[in-house]
């Protein structure tokens, strides 16, 4: 009975030296570092993103694109990476594979993470800009029977579900950014049409566009669309429904000084041809925003 329970205690003691004794961590994974000629927009990036997307573990990706330079942090076990990236014909070639640091993955992670969180501030106030412009400018613009603030302030909706739907697409899959994307780019197109067809009412039975109303809100209009501008520029490059929204905002700049522009000819001239122009260049300028969206793959 003494030599059974000497012998458990031994093996208890050397169950609590092994307890002991740390196991030597091992590497989280690797870091494959590559070298892509061929990637220099945000359009290449994305294209990476996607054909990396399903591999499991999910990989994580640091672009240094003026470099032409890509970093992936994956499991020593993930296979196919350097096919997928060769596949895509952007001359992706390995330079480095080594060990992975916890510290650099941890680092990759919180980058990520904060880029979300990034977007999604960025976006709600852009979609509370432009939903509250929307209101303000349709409003105006049907008070001042100016077809120029009618599109622009539809293109300004257009602008408010697009950051809506870009909201959604934070933080998720490529896939689900680029049809996030093209829901909005084919939104886009829906509202062009529309102004496009009041442009034509009003060119058929007339109008009487207020000329002062115009320029002043023509003008709160583009302070509104440079500060969406200014806010979103660092982040133009990080995904379909980004660089999206990028191109809403620049082409709302363009049709705001269109507005003025206008609004000042309709005062000097007293005609509403003017104004029936500038609403048709702003629907145009807003279907060709939506066919641009509509082109990303990325």
């Amino acid at each position: 009975m003494s030599d059974q329970s000497e012998t458990s205690n031994q093996d208890d003691d050397t169950r609590n030296e092994s307890s002991s004794v740390k196991e030597p961590q091992s590497s989280p994974g690797v870091v494959s570092t590559f070298e892509v000629p061929k990637m220099d927009c945000p359009s290449e990036e994305q294209l990476i993103l996607m054909a990396l997307e399903d591999i499991e573990p999910p990989v994580i990706l640091n672009f240094d694109t003026p470099n032409r330079r890509l970093s992936v942090y994956h499991t020593a076990g993930a296979s196919g990476i350097e096919e997928r990236l060769s596949a895509l014909g952007l001359g992706a070639r390995l330079l480095d594979k080594r060990s992975a640091q916890v510290s650099e993955v941890d680092q990759a992670e919180a980058e990520q993470q904060a880029s979300d969180k990034r977007q999604a501030r960025i976006l709600k106030l852009l979609l509370a800009i432009n939903a509250v412009m929307f209101g303000l400018e349709f409003s105006v613009g049907v008070l001042a029977q100016s077809t120029g603030l009618i599109a622009d302030s539809l293109d300004m909706f257009a602008d408010a579900a697009v950051y809506g739907i870009a909201l959604y697409a934070v933080g998720r899959s490529v896939v689900l950014k680029v049809r996030a994307a093209h829901l909005a780019g084919w939104l886009q197109v829906v509202l062009a049409l529309g102004a496009l067809s009041e442009v034509i009412r009003r060119f058929v039975f007339g109008s009487d566009p207020e000329s002062t109303l115009m320029m002043s809100f023509g003008f709160v209009a583009l302070i509104a669309n440079v500060l969406c501008l200014v806010l979103i520029a660092k982040s133009k490059d990080e995904g379909a429904h980004m660089k999206a929204s990028w191109i809403f905002s620049a082409n709302d700049v363009i049709a705001n000084v269109g507005v003025i522009l206008a609004g000042f000819l309709v005062a000097l001239t007293g005609s509403n041809t003017p104004d029936l122009v500038i609403g048709l260049v702003i629907a145009v300028i807003v279907l060709n925003g939506g066919r641009r969206i509509l082109k990303l793959q990325s």
